[in-house]
């Protein structure tokens, strides 16, 4: 089994997020271990650490997003723009990868599956934060 490196890993990640949005968005019952087994083919601490962390921290990714949104709230992004948002506010602001890895990553999964005006929104977010971190 081939290594996936952060880039890779961080699309699984995204999927993930993206899965449980719409779990609950329809009140679906989800266990994350069953959603982790689905979705890699290994067990990746990086992965549990970023979609749990993401997860423990919702609110306060949601309410650092609101903030540096001009007239707009995450809620109003697609599944998997807010995703790419919440992996990349999590990384920049609760782990240790380098401000502009964790800003660099958001931008190329936002121009892989976003489309410019939202990956334009996202850099311009994830600037301001990174400039009043």
């Amino acid at each position: 089994m081939k290594q996936l490196n952060r880039s890779e890993l961080r699309i699984k990640i995204m999927t993930i997020l993206y899965q449980i949005s719409i779990y609950e968005k329809n009140k679906i019952e989800y266990n994350l271990d069953d959603i982790f087994k689905e979705t890699l083919e290994i067990d990746n601490e990086f992965v549990k650490e970023t979609v749990y962390g993401v997860i423990t921290y919702k609110n306060e990714i949601d309410d650092i997003a609101n903030k540096n949104m001009n007239d707009w709230t995450i809620d109003r992004l697609g599944y998997t723009d807010q995703a790419i948002l919440r992996i990349g506010i999590f990384e920049l602001l609760y782990t240790d990868t380098p401000d502009v890895v964790a800003i660099n990553e958001a931008i190329e999964l936002a121009k892989k599956y976003s489309d410019e005006k939202v990956k334009n929104m996202i850099n311009a977010v994830m600037d301001n934060i990174l400039h009043n971190k």
